[in-house]
């Protein structure tokens, strides 16, 4: 890289989205001049066609949904949704995908921004393309941490790119319910998509090519996420994949009319839309990963200090979706305050304390991940599942309770449907997983997560003692349950 035209700075950030916003927080707080570089949208994915429009889509469904079962409430909420003030409160919640605020803070905390498309071009060395074509060529005393996230991968279906399915992203940007729409995958992106559309107006059929929803959850959780999509009005399928499809010529003659999919069964379906929701794929296929030795579109293995294994000198960092520990933006961003302190550490030239649960260490992305699915019923869960914990050999007690025999439960919904469970690591006695199902339970897993991360012994928890009428003393229920049997 020429040395004319260089901005020099102690860290470099590739990407502007919740996880590269708190490592460049981190390292400004500590002193280190600090610039990050965003392609697109400064906030990212999650804030844009992600977690806050999700949600915002599906918290008016849920809400109506345990509304109706609330006597004195149940006649005032039969009538479907609003879906102008639905949409318009996703679009707030979105802000109107414009980032000035994000730009604002980004300022406010002494962060420089550079818009454009970055790419390493070699040893701490970074070059970005701006808009209008000029190129900004920046240089990390420190460290250069990829923080570019992921991006919906679609399957290799023959003709897909005619057929513009939707991702995730237009699922969570749509400006009106399509009148049918068919969503392709079984995990997280698929059911809660499936949810909001169908409860916004939707005739959806969703195909999963397991025999279950949600299969790295317990299986409970999809078989009562199922239950009620179901009954809402959903063609749920099992064990069916799309081997082909078509989008026929709209009015546009550019190809806007409706879609016919063939099915594994031999059976065929015609929609508006169709959702592919089969799993993520790195944002690292254009980022110059060849200038430092690693294969473009690659994930970047990384060790607990979230610094890049195959690349020596320790300067180069991989944080949230693009490492793959845990594609989550809450844990995106934890990853990002522990990345932070070793970058501060390693430039005030401290050794590192990379012990477990260390300031240095992103343990919780091996012990503790907690997630929510926003579906009708919600699922939560952290720690290790059932079937992870019999993958991995290790001895546990498994424990579950019916959360609709909790007092709280049947206050909160008196027709409540859930399950709780947890799991106790026999030798050591603490909770090492605990998934719950049911209204109201994302409000459960931060104890949970407490008492996995500071394990916690199971006969201390006998002393946490939760309070009455809540949906949380499904604690106690769980510990008598395991002290009875």
């Amino acid at each position: 890289m020429p040395t004319d035209n260089i901005r020099t700075y102690d860290v470099i950030v590739i990407g502007a989205g919740p996880v590269g916003e708190n490592v460049a927080d981190r390292t400004a707080a500590a002193g280190l001049s600090t610039v990050i570089v965003e392609s697109e949208l400064v906030g990212g994915e999650c804030s844009y066609w992600a977690c806050d429009p999700s949600k915002a889509l599906l918290r008016p469904a849920l809400f109506r949904a345990d509304a109706a079962h609330v006597p004195g409430l149940d006649p005032a909420v039969k009538g479907p949704l609003d879906v102008a003030a639905v949409l318009a409160h996703r679009d707030r919640m979105a802000a109107h995908w414009k980032d000035d605020d994000q730009v604002e803070w980004i300022k406010s905390v002494g962060i420089d921004l550079v818009r454009g498309h970055g790419r390493l071009t070699g040893e701490r060395e970074v070059s970005v393309v701006t808009p209008d074509g000029d190129t900004v060529r920046l240089r990390a005393r420190h460290a250069v941490t990829v923080c570019t996230g992921s991006r919906a991968a679609l399957p290799p279906l023959p003709g897909i790119e005619e057929l513009r399915p939707w991702t995730s992203r237009e699922a969570t940007s749509a400006q009106q319910p399509p009148e049918r729409l068919v969503v392709v995958g079984a995990g997280v992106v698929g059911v809660e998509m499936a949810t909001a559309w169908q409860a916004l107006g939707s005739q959806v059929t969703l195909l999963a090519r397991e025999d279950e929803l949600l299969p790295r959850m317990e299986p409970f959780a999809g078989e009562l996420v199922t239950e009620r999509l179901r009954e809402a009005g959903a063609d749920v399928r099992f064990g069916v994949s799309v081997v082909d499809a078509k989008r026929a010529g709209g009015e546009d003659g550019k190809g806007g009319g409706e879609v016919r999919v063939w099915l594994s069964d031999g059976t065929e379906l015609t929609a508006d839309e169709i959702l592919f929701a089969t799993g993520r794929a790195p944002r690292s296929e254009d980022i110059g990963l060849d200038t430092v030795g690693l294969e473009p579109g690659d994930w970047l293995t990384v060790d607990d200090s979230l610094t890049v294994t195959a690349v020596p000198g320790e300067w180069l960092y991989a944080v949230g979706d693009v490492n793959r520990r845990a594609l989550f933006t809450h844990q995106g961003k934890y990853q990002a305050r522990v990345a932070g302190s070793v970058i501060a550490a390693r430039a005030r030239g401290e050794q590192l304390d990379t012990g477990r649960w260390s300031p240095h260490s992103s343990t919780a992305d091996i012990v503790a991940v907690p997630g929510v699915v926003v579906t009708d019923p919600p699922v939560a869960s952290v720690g290790l599942t059932t079937r992870e914990a019999e993958r991995l050999g290790r001895d546990v007690e498994v424990v579950d309770y019916d959360l609709g025999h909790v007092a709280g439960a049947i206050q909160y919904r008196p027709d409540y449907r859930g399950r709780a469970r947890i799991l106790v690591d026999r030798e050591r006695q603490v909770v090492v997983g605990a998934t719950f199902v049911g209204p109201g339970v994302d409000e459960l897993l931060y104890s949970a997560t407490v008492a996995i991360t500071g394990e916690v012994p199971v006969e201390r928890l006998w002393h946490a003692v939760p309070a009455f009428p809540t949906i949380s003393e499904v604690w106690l229920r769980l510990l008598e349950t395991r002290r009875d049997s």
